[in-house]
């Protein structure tokens, strides 16, 4: 997960998916193709500093090592919890498929039980690790499975970019994101989504923001992103990732993505 790791299938009948086709913007879609199609490097290890604060400020800090590598049009990812005690040896692999048709994968190691759990897609709106980020967030979406609408154009932090609306184009989507709708901001200058805003099914509200990014051998790269769930105008909890000792396309063994690689550790 980097960025763009961060921001299903079809269930509806022939008749409403060609209404949902008709109803999309063909300018928006240009524009998330680029996103999609925007490198971000063909593998990537990193250190990550994950911040958990809830409504009243208090702090619980985790420390992870992230792998990441494609595999052809699909990326694989799988994370190492390092401290604290509680989380420490909890490993996380993922499978993003480009195959609209296939469901990706997910599973999760559990020291405490010895047992690597797969994520079945019930629970891929569910919270991930105890953070604003769910495990559907983990992966990223395609782009199949959504209309877009370009809103307007706007700025970001002194950036030209398009605001622009995603909706699911099924019920399954819906069910398996846990979101309605999401609005993105995506910068013009590197087609980056740097800011969004989740719309959920239980009617709160995530705000994602990337704080910091910069340009390594011509890869755009995440530094530190927020991640905000909100109800009305109260925020609920927040959760920071911090990214660092970034090294971008390095060698990394196939063998490090397996679900047996989830017991054994870095």
């Amino acid at each position: 997960m980097n960025g763009k790791k961060l921001l299903m299938g079809l269930a509806l009948g022939l008749s409403v998916l060609t209404t949902n086709v008709l109803a999309d913007d063909a300018k928006a879609r240009a524009i998330m193709e680029k996103v999609d199609a925007r490198d971000d490097g063909q593998t990537i290890k990193q250190d990550m500093l994950m911040v958990l604060i809830d409504k009243n400020g208090n702090q619980r800090k985790r420390d992870m090592k992230s792998f990441t590598k494609d595999f052809g049009l699909d990326t694989h990812q799988i994370l190492f919890f390092k401290s604290p005690a509680d989380v420490k040896n909890t490993a996380f692999l993922t499978y993003d498929y480009d195959n609209s048709k296939k469901d990706d994968d997910q599973w999760l190691y559990l020291p405490a039980l010895k047992k690597v759990k797969r994520i079945p897609s019930a629970d891929k709106s569910g919270s991930f690790m105890g953070s604003d980020f769910s495990y559907f967030d983990m992966t990223q979406r395609d782009l199949q499975d959504y209309n877009f609408k370009l809103i307007k154009e706007t700025k970001v932090r002194g950036h030209d970019a398009w605001m622009i609306e995603s909706t699911p184009r099924n019920s399954k989507v819906k069910r398996e994101s846990g979101y309605t709708k999401t609005v993105a901001i995506v910068r013009k200058d590197n087609y980056m989504v740097v800011r969004a805003i989740n719309y959920m099914k239980n009617g709160k509200k995530k705000y994602l923001d990337l704080k910091r990014i910069h340009k390594q051998h011509g890869v755009w790269l995440v530094d530190e992103m927020l991640m905000s769930t909100k109800k009305g105008k109260s925020t609920v909890h927040k959760t920071i990732l911090k990214f660092k000792n970034i090294k971008l396309n390095k060698s990394i063994n196939d063998s490090m993505f397996t679900t047996r690689r989830l017991e054994k550790g870095i």
